[in-house]
């Protein structure tokens, strides 16, 4: 896709700091990193969402990241990581390429990714009693 900017990295029409590169994926830094040594991982080939992605390149893209977060332990000194992936409109994905972000985590870094319902706008009751019910009918 011409005017996806994650294509356009793939074939080295915009510019990256790669980090990672194999036949079907590529990890580079992110642009506008949260924490030191943020770093997105994608499948070469374009799928807007984990609804499109092949099972085999979402295994191929997961065992990247993995490694990844291996190396960063290493090399990076980080002492856990966060892996963010957010797919549609409404789960806030802003490049419609599916990624995911792998974000070193450091000791008093100051970054808060986890959910908080206290701090929700439109708290909302959950039955889940009927969730379950939903999903195994």
């Amino acid at each position: 896709m011409k005017e996806c900017i994650f294509c356009r990295i793939v074939k080295s029409e915009e510019k990256a700091y790669k980090i990672y590169e194999d036949d079907d994926v590529l990890a580079f830094l992110d642009i506008d990193p949260i924490s030191f040594g943020h770093t997105l991982i994608i499948p070469k080939d374009h799928y807007e969402n984990i609804f499109e992605i092949k099972s085999e390149i979402l295994q191929k893209v997961i065992s990247a990241a993995k490694m990844l977060a291996e190396i960063y332990m290493k090399k990076l000194n980080c002492t856990g990581v966060n892996l963010v992936n957010a797919n549609g409109k409404d789960a806030q994905q802003s490049v419609f390429h599916f990624h995911f972000h792998l974000i070193p985590r450091y000791p008093n870094d100051g970054i808060d990714l986890w959910f908080h319902r206290h701090k929700l706008k439109n708290k909302v009751n959950i039955d889940l009693d009927g969730v379950f019910r939903l999903l195994k009918s």
